[in-house]
């Protein structure tokens, strides 16, 4: 459903009894929209994914026996 500002201040628990039953609220504000929705619908939409480290370190490849030291030696050698 689609609100103007004004009335969907005066009709706010209305507006938020919708967006939990019925769904997403459009609130218009000038030529602005904003929308309400529930928030488990919000957590469908944006996911809750984990951090990069959090991903690897639960699914991604096992870093046993990685050898990440740092080879020193000169990458090429550059002549002036």
């Amino acid at each position: 459903m689609e609100w103007q500002l004004a009335e969907a201040k005066n009709r706010f628990t209305e507006v938020v009894n919708r967006a939990l039953a019925e769904g997403p609220q459009h609130v218009r504000r000038r030529g602005d929209t904003v929308v309400i929705i529930a928030e488990r619908e919000y957590e469908k939409l944006t996911g809750k994914r984990p951090g990069f480290k959090d991903f690897l370190m639960a699914a991604g490849p096992s870093f046993e026996g990685l050898d990440l030291s740092r080879d020193r030696s000169p990458m090429r050698s550059v002549e002036l």
